[in-house]
C-alpha cells in the first residue's frame, strides 16, 4: 500500500512539471549573437544532398529569453531545411534560449537546378534565416552554389529492380549495380561536370574518350570498368594554373564541400578487366577512391599521372603491362603501387610514395609479386620486367617495398638511379638475393635511406627541396621525359622523381 501511495505521488509530480512552463522568459529584443552571418552551404551538385551544416545562437543576456519566430524567409516553399534544437521544420515559434546560453541550428540542402530560375551552369542559391519580426528582426544569410551536370545511372525497372551487369563470366557470374554506355555516351566533354553512379562499363571494341578539362565525380560505390577490347583514353593536358588544374582530367567523389576534398574511399575506382587494350591516361589526377587504378591481364600508358587518397591501392596491377612516367602515388590504405602475378612494368621519374595515417599500414609503398592466392590455389606468372629508373619509393614506415618470388616463375626486376627507403637494422634481411643492394645488376646507382625532403607530404605535394633533397642529381642523363611533372625541364643529371628540385617558399 505504501509503495502504492508513494507512485501514485511521484505520477501527480510528472504530470504536474509537465504542464508548466521549463523557465519563465522575456521577449527577444534584437540582441540574438550568432557563430556567423552566413551560412556558405559550399557548391552541391543538382538533386544530390548538401552536408549539414551549422549554426550557433548565443543568448548573452542574463534573462532566459522566447524568439517569437525562427523561420526561413522564404517559409515552406525554401529549399533549404533546419532542424531546431533538435526538431525538423522551416518554420518555429517561440524558440526559447535560457541566459547565459546557447541553441544550435543545423541547415541542409538539395536543389534541382532545372526548376530553378536561370539557364546557367551554375546558380547561386540564396535564402535567409530570419529571427523574430518588425523592429527585433535579425537575419543571417544562406549561400549555395548549384552545378549542373550530366547524370549517368543506371536503370530503374517497373519491379523495382535496377539494371546490373556481369563482370564474371557465364560459368562464374558475378552481378553488380550498373551499365554500358551508349555510343554517344562514350565521349566526356569539359562542357559539365559527369556525375556517375553505380558502374559505367565501357564495352568491348568501344573507346570511351575523356576530353582535356572533363572532371567526372563517382557516388559511393561507383566507378567505371573497361571490359575486354575496350579502351579508355584520358586526354588530359599541361595546365597553366598548377592550382585550377584547366586542363587536367580529374576523377573524384561527388561531394564538393571543402570537408570531402581529401576524404579516401569515396568511390570504387577505375577497373580494367582482362583483356582490355589500349588504354592511356595523361595529365589526370584520380583522388578519394578505394583503387585508383586496378588492371588484370590490360595495358596501359600512364604520364603525368596523380593518383592520391585510396583506401586500398593507388595502383594494383595483375599481370598486365604498364608503361609509367611523371607519376605520383600516395596516400593509400596498403600499396601505393602493388604489382602482382607478373607482368610487364617500366617506370621512369616516378615518386611511389605512401605516407598513410588514417590507419595502421602493413603494406610498403611498394609491393612486387609474381605470385597471387585464388582461394587454396596459388597462380604463378613470370615477372617479365619491373623496371624502376630515376624514381623515389618513400613514405613513413622504415621499409617501403617489398618483394616476393616464387621459383616457378620469372622474376626480373631492376631499381636504376633511384632514391629508396628500406631500413634493415639488424640485418634480417641481408642474406637475401633479392635485397643485396650491392648488386648492381638490380640497384644500379640506387641510394637509400637518403631523406628526399619533399614539400608538404600531408597535402600531397611531393615536389623535392633544392639542395637538400637525397633524390637531387642522382638520375641518369638520357631518360625521358624531359620536363618534370611542373613542365621544368630536367637537369643534368636529372633528379629523381616525378619533380626537379625548388626552392621552398620560406614561412
Amino acid at each position: 500500500m505504501r509503495y502504492l501511495y508513494g507512485l501514485a505521488i511521484l505520477c501527480c509530480l510528472v504530470l504536474w512539471s509537465s504542464c508548466r512552463n521549463d523557465f519563465e522568459t522575456v521577449a527577444s529584443t534584437g540582441n540574438l549573437e550568432f557563430s556567423k552571418d552566413t551560412v556558405y552551404l559550399d557548391t552541391v551538385f543538382s538533386n544530390i544532398g548538401s552536408s549539414t551544416y551549422n549554426l550557433k545562437v548565443y543568448n548573452r543576456s542574463d534573462e532566459d529569453i522566447n524568439i517569437p519566430t525562427v523561420r526561413l524567409s522564404q517559409g515552406e516553399s525554401s529549399n533549404y531545411r533546419l532542424n531546431v534544437d533538435g526538431i525538423p521544420g522551416k518554420v518555429f515559434e517561440n524558440v526559447q534560449i535560457l541566459a547565459k546560453d546557447s541553441i544550435f541550428i543545423f541547415v541542409e540542402t538539395t536543389l534541382d537546378i532545372n526548376n530553378l530560375p536561370t539557364n546557367a551552369l551554375d546558380f547561386l542559391y540564396t535564402d535567409q534565416l530570419l529571427f523574430d519580426t518588425g523592429g527585433n528582426e535579425q537575419k543571417v544569410e544562406l549561400v549555395t552554389l548549384v552545378k549542373d551536370a550530366v547524370f549517368l545511372f543506371p536503370e530503374k525497372y517497373a519491379d523495382g529492380t535496377t539494371e546490373t551487369i556481369n563482370i564474371g563470366d557465364e560459368q562464374n557470374p558475378f552481378f553488380i549495380k550498373g551499365f554500358y554506355l551508349d555510343d554517344d555516351e562514350l565521349t566526356f566533354t569539359n562542357e559539365k561536370p559527369y556525375v556517375i553512379y553505380g558502374f559505367a562499363a565501357v564495352p568491348s571494341d568501344k573507346t570511351l574518350t575523356i576530353e582535356k578539362g572533363a572532371r567526372i565525380h563517382f557516388h559511393n560505390f561507383s566507378g567505371i570498368i573497361v571490359e575486354e577490347n575496350g579502351t579508355l583514353k584520358a586526354k588530359g593536358e599541361k595546365s597553366n594554373d598548377l592550382e585550377a588544374l584547366e586542363n587536367e582530367v580529374i576523377f573524384e567523389g561527388d561531394r564538393l564541400e571543402p570537408g570531402f576534398s581529401e576524404i579516401p574511399g569515396q568511390w570504387f575506382g577505375i577497373w580494367f578487366l582482362d583483356g582490355s587494350v589500349g588504354n592511356s591516361f595523361n595529365f589526370t589526377t584520380i583522388k578519394n577512391s578505394t583503387y585508383g587504378i586496378r588492371t588484370q591481364n590490360s595495358v596501359i600508358e600512364l604520364k603525368n599521372i596523380q593518383i592520391y587518397n585510396c583506401t586500398n591501392n593507388g595502383l594494383f596491377a595483375i599481370n598486365s603491362a604498364i608503361d609509367g612516367e611523371n607519376m605520383v602515388i600516395n596516400n593509400c590504405g596498403q600499396s601505393s603501387l602493388a604489382i602482382s602475378l607478373g607482368g610487364i612494368y617500366n617506370f621512369r621519374h616516378c615518386t611511389f610514395a605512401n605516407y598513410w595515417t588514417e590507419s595502421f599500414r602493413s603494406f610498403p609503398a611498394v609491393s612486387i609479386e609474381n605470385v597471387l592466392k585464388v582461394g587454396e590455389e596459388i597462380l604463378v606468372f613470370d615477372l617479365v620486367a619491373a623496371n624502376f629508373t630515376n624514381c623515389i619509393i618513400y613514405g613513413n614506415e622504415r621499409r617501403e617495398f617489398s618483394l616476393f618470388k616464387n621459383d616457378a616463375g620469372a622474376f626480373n626486376f631492376k631499381f636504376e638511379n633511384s632514391l629508396v627507403r628500406f631500413e634493415d637494422p639488424t640485418g634480417e634481411f641481408g642474406n637475401i638475393p633479392l635485397y643485396d643492394f650491392t648488386n648492381s645488376a638490380l640497384y644500379p646507382e640506387t641510394k637509400f635511406n637518403l631523406d628526399p625532403f619533399f614539400q608538404n607530404t600531408e597535402m600531397n605535394n611531393f615536389n623535392i627541396e633544392e639542395g637538400t633533397s637525397g633524390a637531387e642529381g642522382i638520375g641518369k642523363n638520357g631518360i625521358g621525359p624531359l620536363k618534370d611533372l611542373n613542365g621544368k625541364d630536367r637537369g643534368t643529371p636529372p633528379d629523381a622523381g616525378a619533380y626537379e628540385a625548388t626552392i621552398f617558399p620560406k614561412g
